[in-house]
């Protein structure tokens, strides 16, 4: 009797250009990058190969424990033979984990600061044929797992039919972005049905009417708590944004903790977008940068006060996850000054593309509402393919802090410059509109201007410790 061991039905030997060894689970959306030596040794678990011979080194006997352990291996009784879609395939073309899809740029709200003006379908949606190409190309192209936004994405007639095709293609569904209004028992149910189970994102502009204000339509802030409490009810987590105002920033505090008292385990908070709606609307409630900031650093002591009651990031200025022992500044680079030249300029976009509603391949949905968007390719022209291994959206999120630096001069003089490399793109297009490789001036007010050092300050005697002391030693 020999001793036969193969991988779990939902992992899968991959590779990519650049990445060419790894293990995708694609039941967990997750994915492993492997050396050379380490694939071969897992290539053995194909259900056909005994590892109890003589030949086989024990170090493939320790990581078959250690797979059993872990849950990615199965013990058979007899050899069986890995099924057809696990077997070892390289894409050609390079990693990309998610794609943040909006399936549509139609919606049933009059939000004041859409980035696609949403409630008009300046930017439409792309027929069902389109559509179901597209989710075929990124099978095609080794893509994990998506989340679907919008506009928004339960107005769309094939709804069930894109999650379907989804899940032939086992492209696990993290998030669903929602405003609410559609989310009832029968889709959740019909998710359920499916063995699906993603998170719902449902904004939240605070309490006292503001959401409703934001979102334009009588009753919108009930709506969207009844829906939080329903996915709750249901097992279904929940996350939310937040986007302040002058009309809200003093609400903050008590907002998060309406979140919290519904159940929601996360919410990012943000200023308002200057979006072309919101110069229409709502531009007479822009707070600046410092009124944003400073309301920040007034809440963060009052979310440790609170018990920590949510899992809260409050734009590029702190981070803390519900229940964790460290904080950060998200706009921070770690692992050292060589190590930060050699990251890419933003580390989310160089895993999760933004695909618009209208198939523009995006670094960050935030550009969908700028003319700059123009300069990235659409799907429908060249192809998921080409977009992920020579276009320039590929050369955008794949260009290192080290080149950033060299472009933008003003950051690489800066004394910050392998701290912050320049900060959020899409927030350095919002000083200039023209250039991806802008300056963020939040991040210079949080590194040059001080705003780190008086956060590190407030919390150094109430908060958990950061997890990198960095101002402190400068």
């Amino acid at each position: 009797m020999g001793e036969f061991y193969r991988l779990i039905p939902d992992v899968q030997l991959r590779g990519w250009q650049r990445l060419p060894y790894a293990l995708v689970h694609r039941g967990l959306g997750k994915v492993n990058f492997l050396n050379e030596t380490m694939f071969r040794c897992v290539s053995l678990f194909n259900g056909l190969c005994d590892i109890s011979l003589n030949l086989v080194p024990q170090k493939v006997r320790d990581l078959a424990d250690e797979g059993l352990k872990q849950g990615w291996l199965e013990k058979l009784d007899a050899p069986a033979p890995l099924n057809p879609d696990q077997e070892y395939r390289v894409y050609d073309n390079r990693f990309i984990r998610t794609v943040h899809w909006s399936i549509t740029g139609k919606c049933n709200y009059r939000c004041k600061h859409c980035y696609m003006s949403a409630p008009e379908a300046k930017l439409g949606e792309l027929p069902h044929a389109t559509v179901m190409d597209i989710i075929e190309q990124m099978a095609d192209c080794g893509v994990i797992s998506v989340t679907l936004t919008g506009g928004e994405p339960l107005v769309r007639s094939d709804f069930w039919d894109i999650v379907d095709a989804l899940q032939k293609h086992k492209i696990r569904i993290l998030q669903i972005y929602s405003n609410g209004k559609l989310v009832n028992e029968a889709l959740l149910n019909g998710l359920l049905e499916r063995g699906l189970c993603p998170e719902f994102n449902m904004s939240y502009d605070g309490d006292e009417g503001w959401h409703d204000w934001m979102r334009g339509i009588p009753d919108a802030g009930k709506i969207v708590l009844d829906a939080f409490d329903l996915c709750h009810a249901k097992g279904f987590p929940t996350g939310s944004e937040m986007c302040l105002h002058k009309g809200n920033l003093h609400l903050l505090r008590q907002s998060l903790n309406t979140l919290a008292a519904h159940n929601v385990g996360s919410c990012k908070v943000n200023p308002v977008a200057d979006t072309e709606l919101w110069s229409r609307f709502g531009v007479d409630y822009s707070a600046t940068l410092p009124e944003v900031l400073e309301t920040y650093l007034e809440y963060v002591p009052h979310f440790f006060e609170d018990g920590m009651p949510i899992s809260l990031m409050l734009g590029g200025f702190f981070f803390c996850r519900k229940g964790e022992d460290a904080w950060e500044i998200p706009l921070q680079k770690y692992g050292g000054e060589d190590a930060c030249l050699r990251q890419t300029v933003c580390g989310h976009a160089r895993m999760v593309m933004y695909l618009s509603p209208e198939g523009r391949m995006l670094p960050c949905m935030s550009l969908s509402g700028m003319e700059i968007q123009k300069e990235y390719p659409l799907i429908t022209e060249i192809g998921l393919r080409k977009g992920m291994s020579e276009s320039k959206y590929m050369e955008l999120i794949d260009t290192r802090v080290e080149t950033f630096l060299e472009k933008t001069s003003e950051c690489g003089k800066c004394e910050y410059a392998k701290i912050c490399a320049g900060g959020c793109r899409a927030s350095g297009l919002a000083s200039d509109r023209n250039n991806i490789f802008a300056p963020d001036r939040a991040a210079c007010a949080i590194f040059r201007g001080g705003y780190g050092r008086r956060l590190e300050a407030v919390l150094r005697d109430i908060a958990p410790h950061k997890r990198d002391a960095w101002l402190s030693e400068m």
